[in-house]
């Protein structure tokens, strides 16, 4: 991923450095229960394994003496294995490729999660405490991007806490089952090692184990990271659109942050763009088409083939990347926008009382009129407020046919019948948040 888009602390989880350190713990580990696989007396002595502890490389002396493999995981055994001596010669004893990248991806994976998930749970906490501070702002509600009827700003953020905490609960799910190793050997029999080598190398590195690994880790897992993923993304998304819809000139009920001394255009000095939530609608295409070469990773070629390694070497790092650099934008974008609670009330006015047209159906049936005939009425009067200017409050006290049931006015168009229980349904983000709390 390019350095626009990476924050320091994931993007070195991903460097060449780490990367290669991984396949060293692998190989390290893997020899520290070597005596125990061939028995007493048998592989690398106590001094031999002190060499091998300490045994070194470096990115471009593996680079250059792969050169000459044309396999990088044999150019790095050649450089670890000299740097250790004699000692060298136990390093990748009995291994195949595959034990060592699959198994020390998962180290990278387990790391990486360990970055995302507290700005995931972080997210949602952002959202749960503005959601709160606006749970009784009224707002519009708008169903097709046509207005509908009241809601409150809080009810809205805590809709997209809810779907922050089911995608940071998808995610923490992900990166828990692809934390799984191998180290099976040639097309996963074992032919080398031993089943109980495995799980002692697997111990020492805290991983799960592959039930059957074929030769490599089963690439569904992988996937199901990348839709995790993908899920968030599309999460991330769905509140950016929000964003982007309510900053527009003719709705301008909220507004991303904006610096001091942020230029919102190159020509109009006048503008202050949604370039924040704009650029997390962008991304999140990203994450979906990777999710799609997950995908395509699952069907490999009987036991193993490097159709999917490829792919992975991009797919992987720029998506969990993304990702951590979209949570915490989004996560700012929350914190930091100003909304114009009377801007919103303003808005709620544009239908002249059109919005309560389904309180005044409900009144009109409970007073006697057939269903379709109120309806009729309701949408005649809802419709020429809306076209004409004029309440529909007004429209309906000097309407003959609405007259003679009396309606109580008042209490049909009263904002409050709408939002009684906002802070019920905000409320219920308590209960989320005292999970996240037990997780911390």
């Amino acid at each position: 991923m390019i350095a626009r888009y990476t924050r320091d602390e994931l993007g070195r989880l991903w460097t060449d450095e780490a990367r290669m350190e991984s396949w060293r713990r692998v190989e390290v580990a893997a020899c520290e229960e070597m005596p125990e696989l061939l028995g007493a007396g048998e592989g690398p002595t106590s001094s031999e394994l002190e060499a091998i502890r300490g045994s070194t490389f470096s990115v471009a002396a593996v680079s250059e003496r792969e050169r000459v493999t044309d396999h990088d995981v044999a150019a790095f055994v050649d450089v670890l294995g000299a740097s250790a001596g004699h000692a060298g010669r136990w390093i990748h004893f009995g291994l195949t490729s595959s034990d060592v990248l699959d198994t020390a991806l998962a180290l990278q994976l387990r790391a990486v999660g360990d970055v995302i998930l507290p700005g995931s749970y972080g997210l949602v906490a952002t959202l749960h405490a503005r959601a709160r501070e606006h749970v009784d702002t009224l707002s519009v509600g708008r169903t097709h991007g046509v207005h509908a009827e009241p809601t409150t700003f809080g009810v809205k953020l805590a809709g997209f806490a809810f779907e922050a905490h089911r995608n940071a609960q998808r995610l923490q799910r992900a990166f828990e089952q692809v934390a799984v190793g191998a180290i099976s050997g040639a097309v996963g029999t074992y032919a080398a090692t031993s089943p109980d080598f495995e799980m002692r190398v697997l111990a020492r590195l805290g991983l799960a184990r592959e039930d059957v690994s074929t030769q490599v880790v089963a690439r569904d897992r992988h996937a199901e990271l990348l839709s995790a993923i993908a899920l968030a993304g599309a999460g991330l998304e769905r509140l950016a659109t929000e964003v982007r819809h309510l900053q527009r000139t003719e709705v301008r009920e909220v507004q991303e942050p904006f610096r001091a001394g942020q230029k919102g255009s190159s020509a109009m000095p006048h503008k202050r763009n949604p370039i924040k939530a704009e650029q997390i609608s962008g991304l999140a295409r990203v994450l979906r088409a990777n999710a799609q070469a997950g995908l395509e990773n699952v069907a490999l070629w009987h036991e193993r083939d490097i159709s999917h390694s490829s792919v992975e070497r991009v797919i992987l790092p720029d998506s969990t990347i993304l990702l951590d650099y979209l949570q915490h934008r989004a996560t700012a974008l929350v914190e930091g926008m100003t909304v114009d609670a009377q801007r919103m009330r303003e808005n709620l006015e544009l239908t002249h009382g059109a919005l309560f047209s389904q309180r005044v159906l409900l009144a009109l049936v409970g007073g006697g009129m057939a269903r379709d005939d109120a309806y009729r009425v309701v949408q005649e009067l809802a419709q020429e407020a809306w076209d004409e200017g004029t309440p529909l409050r007004d429209l309906l006290a000097g309407d003959e046919r609405v007259r003679p049931l009396a309606l109580d006015l008042d209490e049909i168009f009263a904002y409050d019948h709408y939002v009684r229980y906002s802070h019920e349904i905000v409320g219920r983000l308590n209960s989320v948040l005292a999970r996240i709390d037990e997780i911390d």
